[in-house]
């Protein structure tokens, strides 16, 4: 709360005026976030039919809004297990909520293209190179968020054999 006080030129005082508590300020960093993304995802999903589409739409809405807003994504992940009191379980629910989204992203795809690969552990993979990039983008140095979600994709979908020289086509 110190480091906020001084970085928003807000008394401490000030901020425990406007938030009874660090938990109720990561609650509420927390809710903002993944309520977000849900409904940004829900929205985009909208107009695509096509199972391999719809997963890159994913991709694509997860790394805009975490790439657009780094310091949010530092908080959810390093003060995940902070939420007790009935926030951690409000937050939870959004994520479950947003995970089964996911899933039934992948599974539509299995279904329809045969695919043999266990959900879970492909979400997990999904989720676990989408989630980590705030650790290592630099804006200055690594393409936008399009253009990382194409690839993303790609590495998802395919593998990374499949993109630029390594890919071999097969007739």
């Amino acid at each position: 709360m110190r480091d906020l006080s001084r970085a928003s030129g807000m008394s401490l005082a000030g901020l425990y005026y406007y938030f009874e508590s660090k938990e109720r300020l990561l609650f509420l960093i927390q809710k903002h976030t993944f309520s977000t993304v849900v409904q940004r995802l829900k929205k985009r999903l909208e107009s695509a039919t096509d199972a391999e589409d719809r997963i890159r739409i994913f991709i694509l809405n997860h790394l805009e809004y975490f790439l657009n807003n780094q310091q949010a994504m530092k908080v959810l992940t390093h003060e995940d297990d902070a939420l007790k009191n009935g926030f951690g379980s409000e937050i939870a629910a959004i994520k479950r909520e947003y995970y089964r989204l996911c899933v039934a992203l992948l599974e539509d795809l299995k279904k329809t293209r045969g695919a043999q690969i266990s959900t879970r552990t492909a979400v997990m993979s999904l989720f676990g190179m989408m989630n980590w990039i705030y650790t290592w983008h630099n804006p200055r140095v690594d393409a936008d968020a399009e253009h990382l979600a194409r690839e993303m994709g790609d590495v998802f979908l395919r593998g990374v054999m499949a993109s630029g020289k390594l890919r071999r086509d097969v007739r």
